[in-house]
């Protein structure tokens, strides 16, 4: 049979070279050889036919065919297997579980609007910005890219050398889980790209897209799932995630998965003659090889990536209104999920001007579907103590399934929201739920409330550890005023600090934090740092080597960086990026200690609000004391990583706000702004009053028009350069 096998193989080949006119002809292997390597060309390019362009130009089985015989050859040398072959998608062997990676460019989340109000304001404000920055006319519309927002699992891919070497989720969005393993599973994605099919291959490439699901897919899938007596999934979007964090990739690989291009990150062009030029979006446009958001995705097509064919340029707000209503009809219809539209500035020089608050792009919105909605019983009215003290209102629902997932619980908000809504219980309720957003009670239905229905009353005191509810005036969340002493709130805390975005220790669950907290074993997050093997082995269901695991972790996240550690710490108000900022700022806890409201409000993103609750919270002393204790067990927080170059207060450029535009012959721009930094300058992106310094490289644009109208510094290369060797 592998005889037969081969002689067929071999006539494939030999016809495949009779075709190409070959002459003197070849020996079998090399024959053998090219048939292969034209197998691996003709597979990727019915694979781009099918995924990127939905026109197949072969049967199944064809394509069955031309497979089986790329599996026979490689068979017969598998010497010849490279890592962008067909056959490299059935999966490899299980990991034991997923490296964490940094993101060279942050993968940014976007701004919402759930209306045409919000939609035309988000129009309106950054035509003002526009205006204002000199780099558009008033009173005209712009021009948007409008695409569908797919309700999957967000991915970056990198490519170097056209082969994918890297797949990434978006994670927090500064550092995500590799599972290439997984995402080579996937046909739908390139193993190498097209490089031969553009004038601008790229050298590396980061894509940024989204894993999903069709519906068809979906369903079959769950028919499995029921045959083998195991759990089916609520919706398409939890089985492309499911199958994408297997431990195995072979079970992702039988996952009908599909990927769509929408994005990019890093970018290296191959420009022989100029040299790669490398681009990041915080950076200017030099590099990128078109002008515009809707040519930028026409090139990753051209590439082999895929990208729906459902997108749009459209100029002014109604024509995006109108496409959002279009599209809300026809969604019904569609093969998968979309939970809204994306709408993003289309000229991408206007993109750079218009930049970045804190993790969303100004230039981008989300125009999202109404939220789905469905009707149950109120059971009852409880309330939940959070880490920070803050008492939320929780309704007990009668199971009732909303958006393919079925819904006990659902929010209440606070106390002003429960009197607004007049929401009872034994009320008929209608519930929404938007996304992954938590459920929420919208409204009663007035018309089926039973007779003799009661108002609900606030407790005074806290459920957990009987201390007053306190609500200060100007807030509308109360909050239980035990403080440590609340274990809810310790509970809360320890939970918090353990989990992955903070300390990360492993093994250490909610169960076990319980027992922990019950028994009086831990008050604070330093006693967590003072457990043993011996006495974690006797609680329930933990033993010698479960014991064992939990301290090795907790050993192991002694030395945090300070970013990490200042998010554990739950300081109110200070969320992952704020504690980034914080951590990048100030260098080390000592010096955050210290800091009074003034200092702190020079940080990026902290405000009044911030600054006040940063400071309370080092000078409450019970917070100096856990901080000390921690300390005193070893734990370690590690400063971010200087600058390859010593700050210099001394330098040209410290304490200035400086633009680099144009291209520069001695240095990249990213090396130069790296080099600014080092020296204390602070770099952006945009020319504004607030501009000190422009550093005008060759074919310096707008950017040094603005910067002569508003009488800012301009200085050449050259200058530049001087500047340096004197710092």
């Amino acid at each position: 049979m592998q005889a037969a096998r081969s002689l067929q193989s071999l006539h494939a080949a030999t016809t495949f070279l009779h075709q190409l006119s070959i002459d003197p002809p070849l020996p079998v292997d090399a024959i053998m050889k090219k048939r292969l390597e034209a197998l691996k060309k003709e597979i990727a390019q019915h694979n781009y036919q099918y995924y990127a362009l939905d026109s197949p130009l072969i049967s199944d089985s064809e394509y069955d065919q031309l497979f089986r015989e790329l599996l026979e050859i490689e068979a017969q040398h598998p010497e010849w297997v490279t890592a962008d072959s067909p056959s490299q998608r059935v999966g490899t062997a299980p990991v034991s579980g997923f490296a964490t990676v940094a993101h060279q460019v942050p993968m940014r989340s976007l701004n919402n609007a759930f209306d045409d109000e919000e939609l035309l304001a988000f129009d309106k404000r950054i035509r003002e910005a526009l205006v204002k920055a000199n780099a558009w006319t008033a009173g005209q519309p712009l021009s948007y890219n409008a695409e569908y927002k797919f309700d999957g699992l967000a991915v970056s891919l990198r490519y170097e050398q056209g082969q994918l070497v890297q797949a990434v989720t978006r994670g927090d969005g500064y550092e995500g889980e590799d599972i290439t393993s997984n995402i080579r599973t996937i046909a739908a994605i390139p193993l190498q790209l097209m490089l031969d099919k553009t004038p601008y291959p790229p050298e590396i490439l980061e894509v940024r897209g989204e894993v999903l699901m069709n519906r068809a897919d979906f369903e079959i899938l769950n028919q499995q799932q029921i045959e083998r007596q195991e759990k089916p999934f609520a919706n398409p979007r939890n089985a492309a995630a499911g199958s994408l964090r297997q431990l195995d990739p072979r079970i992702t690989a039988q996952r009908p998965l599909r990927f769509f291009a929408y994005g990019w990150g890093a970018i290296q062009l191959a420009q022989p003659e100029q040299g790669a030029i490398p681009f990041a979006p915080e950076d200017e446009l030099q590099g990128l090889p078109y002008a515009t958001q809707a040519e930028m995705l026409d090139w990753l097509l051209a590439l082999g990536l895929p990208v729906n064919a459902h997108r749009q340029v459209l100029t002014g707000p109604q024509a995006l209104i109108d496409y959002y209503q279009q599209t809300a009809e026809e969604r019904a219809g569609l093969p998968f999920e979309i939970d809204g539209l994306v709408y993003k500035v289309n000229q991408l020089e206007l993109q750079q001007v218009l930049g970045y608050v804190s993790r969303a792009p100004r230039y981008a919105i989300a125009h999202k579907f109404p939220a789905q909605e469905a009707t149950t019983r109120l059971l009852a009215i409880e309330v939940q103590v959070g880490r920070t003290g803050a008492i939320t209102p929780v309704a007990r629902l009668e199971p009732v399934e909303v958006g393919g997932v079925t819904v006990t619980n659902a929010t209440l908000h606070n106390e002003d929201e429960i009197r607004r809504k007049d929401v009872r219980v034994g009320d008929t309720v209608v519930v929404r739920r938007a996304g992954d957003v938590i459920p929420e009670v919208v409204a009663p239905i007035l018309d089926l409330r039973p007779e003799h229905t009661k108002l609900f009353e606030f407790p005074v005191q806290c459920p957990i550890c009987g201390s007053a509810i306190e609500r200060p005036a100007d807030e509308a969340i109360a909050r239980c005023t035990g403080g440590l002493v609340c274990s809810a709130q310790r509970k809360q805390n320890i939970e918090h600090a353990v989990s992955r975005k903070a300390l990360d220790i492993e093994g250490i669950g909610t169960k076990l934090i319980e027992q922990l907290v019950d028994r009086d074993r831990i008050k604070s997050l330093a006693d967590l740092f003072g457990l043993q093997e011996t006495e974690l082995a006797t609680y329930p269901r933990m033993g010698p080597k479960s014991a064992q695991n939990v301290v090795r972790a907790i050993q192991q996240a002694k030395q945090p960086t300070l970013a990490r550690f200042i998010y554990a710490l739950g300081i109110r108000h200070v969320g992952e990026t704020t504690a980034r900022h914080l951590a990048e700022h100030f260098k080390s806890i000592e010096a955050l200690i210290q800091a009074n409201e003034d200092e702190l409000q020079t940080v990026t993103d902290v405000g009044p609000v911030v600054a006040a609750s940063i400071a309370h919270f080092f000078a409450e002393a019970h917070n100096r004391q856990v901080l000390q204790a921690l300390l005193e067990q070893g734990v370690s927080p590690q400063a971010p990583k200087a600058p390859a170059s010593t700050q210099s207060q001394d330098s040209y450029f410290a304490q200035k706000t400086i633009v680099l535009t144009g291209s520069l012959e001695q240095m990249t721009r990213s090396e130069a702004k790296s080099r600014l930094e080092a020296l204390g300058a602070r770099v952006t992106g945009s020319v504004s009053s607030q501009t000190d310094l422009l550093i005008a490289g060759e074919k310096a644009g707008s950017k040094l028009t603005q910067a002569q109208k508003l009488g800012v510094e301009v200085i050449d290369e050259t200058r530049f350069l001087a500047l340096l060797k004197q710092t």
